[in-house]
């Protein structure tokens, strides 16, 4: 405690001397665990720099409305916002977020140190230009978790064989897991009722697009026949997509738990904790708490990427971090920024709890056994797919947000209908965005 004492002193002393005031900074993020390993990483930047740093954190259902809303106002409340993936177009475009590149060329900031396809989905407005908008800061992507006491138990592999002729393992396929989960299904285990699945299917925010693209990804679901083509026919409701949202339902109809209508992150969470479901979705994010968990971590869990289908694929999760164009403090958040960019942070970042995008901690040898869901992580990175990233992609998300809930939940209409009618969604509001 007295060494890090001394250590602020001098960093202020130093600030002082160069002239350089201390200032108080506030981040803004969505509250989750990571959350609350970057409190815990930040206080070594205090320590270095002498600034004070200040958060909101906001629950997730309610993150993206409080924070655009912030944003569309021009408010002052955050100085630093670690925004999803789909707002940096709106971010740029709309004057939200500060661009970095002279920054990080005076810094000697290299995007390619980080993982690309990270700088491609948190950092580039347009996408794939070098114009940067945000530092990756959270890489996560929508894995699985499973009971592997359960997948491992003598009595329940024996059945799944005579079930299914099929050893039961960690699903290698799309179809394979919702075999897996099936099986589980109404199982009664230790006495009690146990399900297959726990899925994402609220429609409130986003938490059903995030889920059903992830069986769609992997069947051949496209947004646009070419990218920043805008051309959706054939692509966004191609054969091989009707495919996947028929299988999504089917999973959903067939090995979900009771009254699964409108579940998102904690819903899941909370299911695979209490010991209700033998496997669940979610973001990488959650991984280290669930491993810890002292009920259902530890050596009763496993961890799998998202299986492919036709192809490998992922949905994208994770932020950049921007520094706020309505802050009077840019100067200190760059700060802030470039702190968090060097190696060393990032190494930490990780070691916290939180998924950095570096690459020197992603390459380093060590990295795929430094947690059980390391490497299925960095496997889902490879072939992650992202949401638009439009400024108009809240009006997006809502079009996709109904469509998908009415047909895989409410039983509304077929699925080749629910993506012909998302397609004329989409082309009316790219319409009125002057892009068709």
């Amino acid at each position: 405690m007295r060494r890090t004492t001394l250590w602020a002193a001098t960093a202020l002393t130093a600030a002082a001397a160069s002239g350089a005031q201390a200032e108080d900074l506030t981040l803004c993020w969505a509250a989750w665990d990571p959350a609350n390993a970057l409190v815990e990483l930040s206080k070594e930047f205090e320590a270095q720099s002498g600034h004070t740093m200040n958060f909101e954190f906001v629950p997730w259902p309610n993150f993206a409305d409080r924070m655009l809303n912030e944003l569309n106002s021009g408010g002052k409340l955050c100085d630093l916002l670690i925004g999803d993936s789909q707002w940096i177009g709106g971010g740029a475009e709309n004057g939200h977020y500060v661009k970095l590149n002279d920054f990080f060329e005076a810094e000697g900031i290299s995007m390619d140190d980080f993982a690309p396809a990270t700088v491609y989905a948190y950092s580039t407005w347009p996408k794939g230009t070098p114009n940067y908008y945000a530092l990756p800061a959270m890489g996560d992507a929508n894995g699985w978790f499973y009971r592997k006491d359960w997948f491992t138990d003598p009595e329940i592999m024996a059945a799944y064989k005579e079930a299914t002729g099929d050893d039961l393992r960690e699903p290698q396929t799309q179809q394979e897991l919702l075999q897996i989960a099936q099986f589980f299904q109404g199982r009664e285990i230790d006495g009690q009722t146990r399900y297959g699945a726990a899925i994402f299917t609220e429609r409130g925010s986003e938490g059903i697009t995030m889920g059903a693209t992830g069986a769609l990804y992997t069947f051949g679901f496209k947004y646009e026949n070419e990218p920043g083509s805008y051309d959706m026919e054939g692509a966004v409701n191609s054969p091989e997509a009707v495919a996947g949202l028929e299988f999504y339902k089917e999973l959903y109809k067939t090995a979900t738990p009771p009254g699964y209508t409108d579940s998102y992150m904690e819903q899941g969470l909370d299911a695979f904790k209490s010991g209700q479901v033998a496997m669940a979705m979610n973001w990488f994010a959650f991984f280290p708490g669930l491993y810890a968990d002292p009920t259902t971590g530890g050596d009763k869990i496993d961890f799998f990427v998202n299986p492919p289908q036709n192809q490998a694929a992922s949905t994208l999760g994770g932020q950049g971090i921007s520094v706020v164009a309505y802050s009077d403090k840019q100067d200190a958040a760059l700060e802030y920024i470039k702190w968090f960019a060097q190696p060393d942070v990032q190494a930490k970042w990780w070691a916290l709890g939180g998924y950095s995008a570096h690459n020197s901690v992603l390459n380093d040898p060590g990295f795929p056994d430094s947690a059980p869901f390391a490497g299925d992580f960095l496997l889902a990175m490879e072939n992650v797919q992202d949401f638009w990233q439009e400024p108009a992609y809240a009006e997006l998300l809502l079009a996709m947000q109904k469509r998908l809930h009415d047909y895989i939940v409410a039983d509304v209409g077929t699925a080749q209908e629910a993506l012909d009618k998302l397609i004329e969604d989409w082309t009316e509001t790219f319409e009125d965005e002057g892009k068709l």
